[in-house]
C-alpha cells in the first residue's frame, strides 16, 4: 500500500504503454516493402527488430559500447534483421531510414488520450521514455498525447531500466523519487523504477506483442498497483485521494 498524497508526478512509459508500436511499425514497414516489391513476413521482422532493443541498450548501460540514441540502435538492429530475413539487398539507405522513422508515427492505445487528460487533472504527467527526444516529440504530437513534459534517455545518456534514467527524471523535476509514480506495461520498467525509489503502477496492454506472444502481466510484476487502462488508474487514484485512503 502507499499513500496517494505522496504522489505529485506521474511518469508514463511511451512505447507499448501509451502507443501501439507494433501496429504502427508493421504498417510503416509494410508500405515501404510494397513500394520496393519486397516480400517477407513483415510482422515477424518487426518482432525480431524489437527483440534486439533491450540487449542493445543493456550493452550501452553497462559501458560495453558508446552511447547511441534510439534511432541509431534501431538502425543497427534493422540492418541485422533485413539480412536475417534475406531482403537486405532490397533496401538502400534511404528506405532503411524511412523504416526507422516508422517509429515516429504510432497510434495511441484507445484509452491513452482521454486517460492522460484524466491523470493531468490531479498530477503533473510526463513521458519518461527511452526514445530519442526528437523522436518523442513527433510521437507525442502525431498521437495527440497531452504530456506536461517529455523526458528522454538522451537527457542523461542512460536507458531505462538503469537507475540513472529514473533518478535524473526526479532531479529534472526537482522532486523526491518516492513522489513519482512510474506507469508502464513492462515488468523490466516497473522493476527499474522501483529500484530507483519510485512508486509503480502496471497498466495492462495484452495486445502489445501481437496475437502470438504473451505480453507482460501484473501477476509477474512487483508493483504498487495495477490497472487495465489510464482511465482506470486515474479513477482509482482520485477515489483514494478523496477518501484519504491508501491504494492497493
Amino acid at each position: 500500500m502507499f499513500d496517494v498524497s505522496d504522489v505529485t508526478v506521474v511518469a508514463v512509459d511511451v512505447f507499448g504503454t501509451t502507443v501501439d508500436w507494433r501496429t504502427g511499425v508493421i504498417d510503416g514497414v509494410a508500405a515501404i516493402a510494397e513500394h520496393h516489391e519486397a516480400e517477407f513476413d513483415c510482422p515477424a521482422l518487426v518482432d525480431a527488430w524489437r527483440e534486439r532493443y533491450l540487449p542493445a541498450v543493456g550493452q550501452i548501460n553497462r559501458g560495453e559500447r558508446e552511447w547511441a540514441n534510439l534511432d541509431a540502435v534501431h538502425r543497427e538492429a534493422l540492418d541485422e534483421c533485413l539480412e536475417v530475413f534475406g531482403v537486405g539487398g532490397k533496401f538502400g539507405a534511404e528506405a532503411r531510414e524511412r523504416m526507422v522513422r516508422a517509429w515516429y508515427a504510432l497510434p495511441p492505445w484507445p484509452d491513452a488520450v482521454e486517460g492522460l487528460a484524466e491523470l493531468r487533472r490531479d498530477f503533473v504527467v510526463v513521458a519518461l521514455s527511452n526514445g530519442g527526444f526528437a523522436q518523442l516529440v513527433h510521437v507525442v504530437k502525431d498521437a495527440g498525447l497531452g504530456f506536461d513534459a517529455i523526458l528522454s534517455a538522451e537527457n542523461v545518456g542512460a536507458y531505462k531500466p538503469d537507475c540513472r534514467a529514473y533518478t535524473n527524471a526526479a532531479k529534472l523535476l526537482d522532486v523526491e523519487p518516492r513522489t513519482i509514480l512510474m506507469v508502464a506495461a513492462h515488468t523490466w520498467d516497473i522493476h527499474g523504477a522501483r529500484d530507483a525509489g519510485f512508486r509503480t503502477a502496471f497498466v495492462e496492454r495484452p495486445a502489445e506483442k501481437g496475437p502470438d506472444r504473451p505480453a507482460d502481466t501484473a501477476e509477474t510484476t512487483d508493483c504498487d498497483l495495477n490497472a487495465v487502462s489510464f482511465a482506470d488508474l486515474a479513477g482509482r487514484l482520485r477515489a483514494a485521494a478523496k477518501g484519504g485512503a491508501a491504494v492497493l
